[in-house]
């Protein structure tokens, strides 16, 4: 005798629970191929140089604009407490991206408004322009090193929610202490580079002159040469390391003597981050400093240290290696 056929309300449940089943296998090989290759979402990771645990995850486009801010902000001799009040206002105002919408006329990473003399739309657009606006508004609050970060953002934002800013300032330490190079190798990005950009060490040059300002392929060099008459092999080496490129790599020179805005090895580690920062855009595969690398990769956690003797001559240049 002949099995009965499913009722219609049985076959419509193994349809379902079918269909349910080729979902998660789906899934599942998705999620193994992103994991095996490296192609999922890149993401990058501050964490705290003191040891406490501290750490903050943020996506690349965040890390590029945050490396800007920080830059622009040393580069103007402003303190790391600038840099930091600068990073928790930018991640409340805009979450760190460039947006092209906001309250009114408001624009850009701080959300500054054309009619409000900030700059033109275009100007504000410019994450180099509307960092250098905000640090000149800044510099111009009496003692805004000494005051809460609500407080010092307020005086140049004039915030309908100025308590606001207070939820980001640990954040933004951790952020400032990392692009500033007071914490060094704490910040390390993963994932492949962007599908956009122009990879190679030009395109590393030209960010580099837009946030540093055109010293930072020059200053090192000078100073050597003109302490040095009759340079040792390894400083005529560090005298010519500008940021031209050796092959494929980009050296950038750290400064022998301390900075406005730091000491040599901070500096150093500024342009380290810096450019793990900028890594997904600029299509960047190794940075190394002072003995220590990182390369990008699926799994590119951490500053693996690179087993080199002179500590002088590898804390004298940042190498900058671009990748495809």
């Amino acid at each position: 005798m002949p099995e009965p056929s499913p009722t219609p309300k049985r076959r419509g449940r193994l349809l379902r629970f079918g269909a349910a089943f080729v979902v998660l296998l789906a899934l599942a090989g998705y999620l193994a191929v992103q994991y095996l290759t490296g192609t999922g979402a890149p993401r990058c990771r501050v964490v705290s140089g003191k040891g406490d645990g501290a750490s903050y995850e943020f996506t690349p486009e965040q890390a590029v604009n945050a490396a800007t801010i920080s830059a622009v902000g040393t580069t103007r001799g402003m303190p790391e407490r600038a840099v930091t009040i600068a990073l928790a206002t930018a991640l409340q105002e805009s979450g760190l991206r460039n947006i092209e919408h906001g309250d009114r006329d408001s624009l850009g990473l701080f959300q500054q408004r054309p009619s409000q003399g900030w700059g033109t739309e275009k100007q504000i657009m410019d994450p180099t322009y509307a960092a250098g606006v905000f640090y000149e508004h800044l510099a111009k609050v009496p003692h805004y090193t000494g005051l809460p970060l609500t407080v010092a953002a307020q005086r140049v934002q004039r915030s309908g929610y100025p308590e606001a800013y207070a939820k980001h300032e640990s954040d933004a330490a951790l952020l400032a202490a990392a692009l500033t190079g007071r914490a060094a190798a704490t910040l390390t990005c993963e994932g492949r580079p962007a599908p956009s950009g122009t990879p190679g060490s030009d395109a590393v040059r030209a960010a580099l002159v837009r946030d540093f300002g055109r010293d930072v392929l020059q200053t090192a060099s000078a100073e050597v040469n003109a302490e040095r008459p009759s340079p040792s092999p390894t400083a005529t080496a560090t005298a010519t390391a500008t940021a031209k490129s050796a092959g494929d790599a980009v050296t950038v020179p750290v400064p022998r003597k301390s900075t406005a805005s730091g000491t040599v090895r901070e500096r150093g580690w500024e342009l380290a981050h810096w450019a793990v920062a900028n890594s997904s855009a600029l299509h960047i595969a190794h940075v190394s400093y002072a003995g220590r690398e990182w390369s990008r990769g699926g799994s590119a956690n951490e500053w693996r240290t690179t087993g080199g003797t002179d500590g002088k001559a590898s804390a004298s240049v940042v190498r900058i290696v671009p990748g495809k």
